[in-house]
């Protein structure tokens, strides 16, 4: 069959007129290029692509050149031995970011979400944890799930990272603090600035690791033998390698930045400086981005969300923007923030202050008395806050009638007043739509003079912070439907339903303890519900709700509208932080684009880049996460270390083949009591259960038994706090101590041969079996 050779006109791009915005002579665009590689259904070379699109000025020429070069940076685009390109995610390519395991092996996230693929060993050899790359779809592992092999590496994301520094046999090497950097640094005699063997250093990687050679690296800090107090932020930051200080670029940008709104960026907004708006927040709090205000309809409410405009100040293509992007999100460690944006931005210019100019985006609602948005319209605006209420201040006013605060605050308490009916009116809607609400115990750390833990202490939520949540939920709701409707390019929040082996996992222990879970094979958010409000009177309602919340999948950000499951909503994104998000912020340069007129083909980014955006922004969420914990434990190591050989009753909070973690009630510490300590007795691990079950014994270990242990270790580097069991606590609180087996009998292995994976779970004594996922 003979190829088809049709000259293209550069002039039918649909997106040309977005490529004259940008270049003064413009090339043919990346949905051109890639729509007409994907109808040729072949690869092509650079020249046969600007034959065929009759592109033969030689700038048009240079111009196509880089667009191609750019788009395999991307990893839109991979060439072929022969030059050829080919379309990525056709004929089996699949781009993603690696994300490592301690062991060696790994997997790819896809960039277009689904099921993670595999990666052996050997393919992780060229790559660390965070790199972007392309596989290829090569079949299934053992278990069942797609596998890859690695085609090309598309970007690395550890340029330096923090280790413990050793010598061995005239090899210098640093070890990775972060436990899915699975390779050793290797490190020059003349590079290693001195540091002596154990010592904590930071390196920076100048060669990446290959097949054939691990990475290499130079010494640029030394950090001395242990985590200093106060530094476990920084160390956490280095771990995971978190930008802190602002390059230069941004502090010179920065300089132009005034101290207050001038007047001229107030023209041509709506004035709401008369609108008696309020910010409500923790006592704590330095950026306020987010005010509202309420009055009472006939039909219902109208609720006004004003959000601080980022966008105005924070514009694409500026070294400010390319930073915000990198971090993706501001970083909340114990005691202190690394914020995405700079502080005369986040707690300044855009921080939504009281009595202060400020400009918003603003999202306007009348909701009905149903709890339903009727409609909705933004609009950019100016504002001056009321008054900068907390939480607590607001519950005291609107639940339990404090009259020295409602007469302290009498401008703005009618409104206080609506928003709490209209909250009521909110979560009725909630739950008729079935969204899901689990109990779960928050906690707030209090430090000493030092920056120490002095203590943890559980936290409530008051009716106030329902209140704001409520609230923010109806913005982001009506801004994804904004969005929609106006097809503009964007990031919407999706969360998935749960689907394969959790639901399976979850059907099987429900149906071990008399539940079922409804729905079938496509249970919705109100089955959820259900079942969670049939736990309220049984005594294992911890239990299952924790086997509930861990079959749920993880919320991400993704440019195609997929709802959010837990919320039970079919259009969602985030609207209202775009001091503290990059998603918010490009929400709101998008509907930004739209209130100028615009239309969706001719928004600066388009849905492939907004693919890769969305991807890195749950990254780097992800990223915060690991790296706040890993803040949290070092801390958390120092303040058990006060506590050793003390008892304490606590939680089981994970089950695993290797032992099992109990969070220490008063005190709120998670640690690990290894199996090698539990009973002499061996151990057959359940996953369906949850539970460790004694072969001889028969004592079982469940998720949520209350036990009592002892502090027995803490070491901050190692970021592990060790337990000894010594037994389960009763409905009483009385010790049901632990069997000790020295009966003169040898531990038994009746019951036949240990088996193999799939024939059900193996005893285990004293095999360490790896750490947590």
């Amino acid at each position: 069959m003979a190829r088809r050779k049709r000259k293209l006109d550069p002039k039918a791009d649909p997106f040309l007129d977005r490529e004259r915005q940008k270049y003064d002579r413009p090339v043919p665009s990346r949905e051109f290029i890639m729509d007409f590689l994907e109808e040729q259904a072949r690869p092509m070379t650079r020249d046969e692509v600007s034959l065929a699109m009759g592109l033969e000025d030689p700038d048009a020429l240079e111009g196509l050149r880089r667009r191609l070069i750019a788009m395999e940076r991307d990893g839109q685009l991979v060439q072929n031995r022969r030059g050829g390109y080919v379309i990525v995610d056709q004929q089996e390519l699949v781009r993603g970011r690696v994300i490592g395991h301690h062991e060696g092996y790994g997997w790819l996230a896809p960039d277009a979400g689904g099921e993670r693929i595999y990666l052996s060993p050997r393919d992780m050899r060229q790559v660390l944890h965070g790199d972007r790359a392309v596989v290829r779809l090569i079949g299934l592992d053992q278990q069942g799930k797609p596998e890859g092999r690695l085609v090309d590496v598309l970007s690395r994301a550890n340029e330096t990272l923090m280790g413990r520094f050793f010598s061995e046999s005239g090899v210098h090497f640093v070890t990775p603090q972060n436990k899915r950097i699975h390779q050793d640094i290797i490190i020059p005699a003349e590079h290693t600035a001195g540091a002596d063997d154990g010592q904590l250093v930071v390196v920076s990687i100048h060669q990446q690791p290959s097949l054939r050679h691990q990475p290499i690296g130079r010494v640029i800090q030394t950090l001395g033998e242990n985590i200093a107090p106060g530094e476990e932020v920084q160390a956490a930051a280095l771990t995971f390698g978190i930008p802190v200080e602002f390059p230069p670029e941004v502090q010179g940008e920065m300089r132009h930045v005034p101290e207050a709104v001038p007047d001229r960026d107030k023209q041509g907004r709506t004035d709401l400086r008369d609108m008696p708006l309020v910010t409500i927040d923790g006592a704590d709090a330095k950026d306020f981005d987010d005010a509202v205000y309420c009055e009472a309809k006939p039909t219902g409410w109208r609720l006004v969300v004003a959000i601080a405009d980022v966008s105005h100040y924070v514009r694409p293509g500026t070294a400010l923007d390319q930073e915000a992007q990198e971090r993706g999100t501001s970083v909340y460690f114990p005691g202190r923030v690394v914020p995405m944006l700079p502080e005369a931005l986040s707690n300044g210019l855009c921080s939504l202050r009281p009595r202060e100019d400020r400009l918003c985006m603003v999202c306007d609602m009348l909701i009905t008395k149903n709890g339903e948005i009727r409609r909705s319209r933004f609009y950019r605006a100016v504002m001056r806050s009321r008054a900068r209420l907390i939480y607590d201040m607001v519950a005291r006013m609107v639940v339990d009638r404090d009259a020295a605060l409602r007469e302290r605050y009498q401008e703005v308490v009618p409104h206080l007043d609506e928003l709490h009916a209209l909250y009521k009116a909110l979560r009725t809607a909630r739950s008729r739509r079935g969204a899901i609400d689990f109990e779960t115990t928050e906690t707030e750390i209090l430090f000493d003079p030092e920056g120490r833990i002095d203590s943890i202490q559980p936290t409530q939520r008051t009716e106030a912070h329902k209140i704001i949540e409520e609230c923010m939920l109806a913005a982001n709701m009506a801004t994804a439907r904004f969005l929609r409707r106006h097809r503009v390019p964007a990031l919407f929040r999706n969360h998935e339903r749960p689907e394969g082996d959790r639901l399976d996992a979850l059907r099987d222990f429900l149906r071990g303890v008399g539940l079922q879970l409804g729905g079938g094979d496509d249970p919705q958010p109100r089955d959820f519900a259900r079942l969670a409000e049939k736990l309220k009177t049984r005594p294992d309602r911890e239990l299952v709700q924790t086997v509930m919340l861990r079959s749920l999948q993880q919320a991400v950000y993704h440019p195609d509208n997929e709802g959010h499951f837990g919320l039970a909503m079919d259009e969602y994104a985030h609207f209202t932080s775009p001091i503290r998000r990059y998603p918010d912020l490009l929400v709101h340069r998008a509907v930004g684009h739209v209130l100028d007129g615009g239309r969706g083909s001719g928004f600066y980014l388009n849905r492939d880049a907004m693919l890769a955006l969305g991807e890195h922004c749950s990254m780097a969420e992800r990223r915060a996460d690991e790296a706040t914990r890993d803040a949290l434990m070092i801390m958390k190591c120092r303040y058990v270390r006060e506590h050793l050989g003390e008892e304490f009753d606590g939680i089981i909070t994970g089950v695993t083949g290797f032992g099992v973690f109990i969070q220490l009630e008063d005190i709120y510490v998670e640690g690990l009591v290894h199996v090698t300590q539990l009973d002499s007795d061996f151990f057959h691990f359940d996953p369906i259960r949850h539970q460790l079950s004694g072969e001889r014994t028969g004592r079982v270990y469940r998720l949520t038994d209350r036990v009592r242990v002892k502090v027995a270790r803490a070491d901050p580097d190692e970021r592990k706090i060790d337990l000894t069991m010594l037994g389960h606590v009763g409905p009483d609180g009385r010790l049901q101590p632990v069997v000790s087996g020295d009966d003169g009998r040898k531990p038994s292995r009746k019951g036949g041969p240990r088996r193999g994976t799939g024939a059900g779970p193996r005893p285990q004594r004293g095999r360490r079996r790896g750490g947590r996922n």
